[in-house]
């Protein structure tokens, strides 16, 4: 098996659906603590306008603050939806970009006002003056695995998506589980179409766990041949555009599970239970993870 990277998306997918802002050194300190426990990548932030989603207003400051002087192998990555999310992204530092189109017209619109011809048109377009520009760009294709408002989502159309981007030269693709519908056949289904169309390709996966699916629906993307995993600490977040939001698999209890088959062992889990804690805490609710409220089961118990 290739290497399993962690993508800690909570500081944006995690947060876009708290009505409550969160402090930018509070959010800063989040982000350190899942640096400091050793995740591969953390999306600081997408660049979307302050009064549609506040929680990402300061994202630039955040980059700002956060390379500065960045001396670990972390990666810090930010969501841009059109061109001039792109700019600022290229203002403030963020090494990867993550651009995306849903494969969901209905979905599409709601999130970025255009269907999804031309939102995956400009996302490819931003894509590549990104990687012009010399930096990490993953694509992704939203809705992937099926829409709360349109119900299942043909697969010819992701793979038609996929196609797009491949031919654009962009081979780092994700696909995402917006509304929660995948279950563990589909995704393995569907990501070994993708793979049969370029073995190349590097694949990430990003479930919600909408319906209960989340972490067995990441496995079966393991079998299949995906490397990177999208997760959240403490499970937080949610797509405010779709039907039905519901939270991401745990950060936490992702590793816990890794861990417990011998996997990323240097990804130190004290470090994000210590971060699940503090994000619970800071809401005054118990949040959609597990182990951080269990505690882990210990070496001795597991073997």
């Amino acid at each position: 098996m290739k290497r399993i990277l962690i993508h800690e998306v909570g500081p944006r997918d995690g947060l876009q659906m708290e009505k409550q802002v969160v402090p930018l050194e509070i959010k800063e300190g989040w982000i350190r603590g899942v640096m400091d426990a050793g995740v591969d990548l953390v999306q600081v932030g997408s660049f979307v306008h302050p009064e549609k989603v506040p929680q990402m207003a300061d994202t630039d400051e955040l980059f700002r603050r956060l390379t500065a002087g960045k001396t670990g192998s972390t990666v810090l990555s930010g969501l841009v939806l059109n061109e001039k999310g792109l700019e600022r992204g290229l203002q403030c530092g963020v090494e990867m970009f993550c651009l995306g189109a849903s494969a969901s017209e209905t979905h599409s619109r709601k999130n970025t006002g255009i269907g999804t011809e031309e939102a995956t048109r400009r996302i490819i377009g931003a894509a590549k003056q990104a990687v012009a520009a010399g930096k990490k760009v993953q694509v992704s294709v939203q809705s992937a695995f099926g829409c709360g408002f349109e119900g299942p989502i043909p697969e010819d159309r992701v793979l038609g998506m996929v196609r797009a981007y491949l031919e654009a030269g962009l081979t780092n693709i994700s696909l995402a589980d917006t509304a929660g519908h995948a279950d563990p056949a589909q995704v393995e289904r569907l990501f070994g179409a993708v793979f049969a169309l370029d073995p190349a390709v590097e694949c990430t996966c990003h479930f919600h766990n909408t319906y209960g699916l989340g972490m067995a629906n990441i496995f079966a993307a393991l079998r299949a041949g995906v490397t990177t995993l999208e997760t959240s600490f403490a499970g937080l977040g949610g797509c405010p555009f779709t039907k039905v939001a519901a939270g991401n698999v745990a950060t936490e209890d992702l590793v816990h599970a890794l861990h417990r088959q011998g996997l990323r062992p240097d990804v130190r889990l004290d470090g994000l239970l210590g971060v699940a804690r503090s994000v619970a805490e800071h809401f005054g609710r118990d949040l959609p993870g597990h182990v951080y409220r269990t505690g882990p089961i210990t070496t001795k118990e597991a073997s």
